[in-house]
Order: C-alpha cells, then sequence, then structure tokens
C-alpha cells in the first residue's frame, strides 16, 4: 500500500474498518479467537492496535464484528437473488446452489463458524445482528415452502428450519471436512465434476423429500 493510498484510507473510516476486518476474517479463521494477534492484523493493514481498538473495542469485539460481516454477505447474496419471482422448486434450486456455491468460496466462513461452535457460540450470544440477519433465510424458505405447497409442487408440510438445516449441513460438511473426508476416501471434492454431481444431488434431495408425502 503507497503512502498516498495510506492517507487516502486514514480519511474514510469506512474503509479503514473494512480493510481491517478483511484481514481479520483471515487472521481469525486461520489461527482462532486466541491464536490470532491483534499486533499482526494492525501490521498487515498498516493502521495500530490502537485505532483497531477505538473501532471494535476489544479482540473479542473486532472478531465478533468478523461473524457479523461474514453472515451479512450470504444473507445479502440470498436477498438478492429475487426469489419471490421464481416458480417454487426452482426458487429452492437457486438457493441451494447459491449455498453451495458460497461455502465452497468461503472456506473462511466455515472455519469462523466452526471456531464459534467451539466456544459455544458464546460470542454469538452477544449478537442481535447476527441473530437478526438470520431470519431472513428462514423467511425465505418458508415463502417458498407456502408457495409450494400451494401450487402443489410440494406435499410436506415441512419445518422451514429443518430445511435450511439439510442444506446447510451438506454444504458446511463438504468444505469443513474436505481434508479428513478427502484423505480417508481418496476422493478430491474440489474436482469440477464432483462439486456439480454434489450440488445437484443435496438439491434432488431436498427437493424429494418435499414432494414426498408425510
Amino acid at each position: 500500500m503507497t503512502a498516498a493510498a495510506v492517507s487516502a484510507r486514514k480519511n474514510d473510516p469506512q474503509r479503514t474498518q473494512e480493510d481491517i476486518l478483511v484481514v481479520a476474517t483471515e487472521e481469525f479463521s486461520t489461527h482462532g479467537l486466541a491464536g490470532a494477534r491483534v499486533d499482526a492484523i494492525a501490521e498487515r493493514t498498516r493502521t495500530s492496535k490502537r485505532m483497531i481498538y477505538y473501532y471494535f473495542g476489544s479482540k473479542e469485539g473486532l472478531y465478533l464484528a468478523v461473524l457479523e460481516r461474514s453472515y451479512r454477505k450470504i444473507r445479502t447474496l440470498e436477498a438478492d437473488l429475487e426469489l419471490t419471482n421464481l416458480p417454487p422448486e426452482a426458487a429452492l434450486r437457486t438457493l441451494i446452489s447459491t449455498t453451495f456455491d458460497h461455502d465452497e468460496a468461503n472456506p473462511d466462513f466455515v472455519r469462523l463458524v466452526s471456531i464459534e461452535n467451539i466456544h459455544h457460540a458464546a460470542h454469538m450470544l452477544r449478537s442481535e445482528a447476527i441473530r437478526d440477519l438470520n431470519v431472513s433465510v428462514i423467511e425465505t424458505i418458508a415463502g417458498i415452502l407456502k408457495r409450494g405447497i400451494k401450487d402443489k409442487v410440494f406435499c410436506r408440510n415441512a419445518d422451514p428450519v429443518d430445511v435450511h438445516m439439510m442444506i446447510s449441513a451438506f454444504c458446511f460438511f463438504r468444505v469443513s471436512n474436505r481434508y479428513t473426508f478427502g484423505t480417508i476416501f481418496r476422493r478430491d471434492l474440489s474436482k469440477p465434476e464432483t462439486m456439480e454431481r454434489h450440488r445437484n444431488l443435496i438439491a434432488d434431495a431436498v427437493v424429494s423429500y418435499l414432494k414426498t408425502p408425510e
């Protein structure tokens, strides 16, 4: 980063905070909350530890801001899909494909969620923003299921949280367990043909479940 760029950024607090969050995401997802170093984040962003604490309050505050940003990213991505304009099955398949591709492209998100689970969601419990952000995906799925029942495309009155869990479980597991699963079963989960098969597999499984009478 040039001196001019650093000077320009100092006059743009929002950009400075975003730069810090980008680097902090990598630091926390790589080293965990305990192992991450605020000094390293400050050095890489050419700012100061004092400035980071000014913006985020503490190391834990920065970690929570990283979590909130990560969830906001996927929820914004989903909102941009405009799924209400699609038929129910197409809407659901689009949502599943988007979740699949997001997790594949953002392993840092998967690692962060895994780290927070190690901490029993202790930090996430402090965040109203994360709870509010994640209401939207359940409302989206609930709307798709309701339209599917109305249009007689689906015949199962499924719990939208259960459906969200089905989708998340498969997409998340592929990334979180990529190396152990791949080593045990000698499978390269990053191969394009494998990814395409799995993307279709989870969509077919969820849709088949919803089309099966209770």
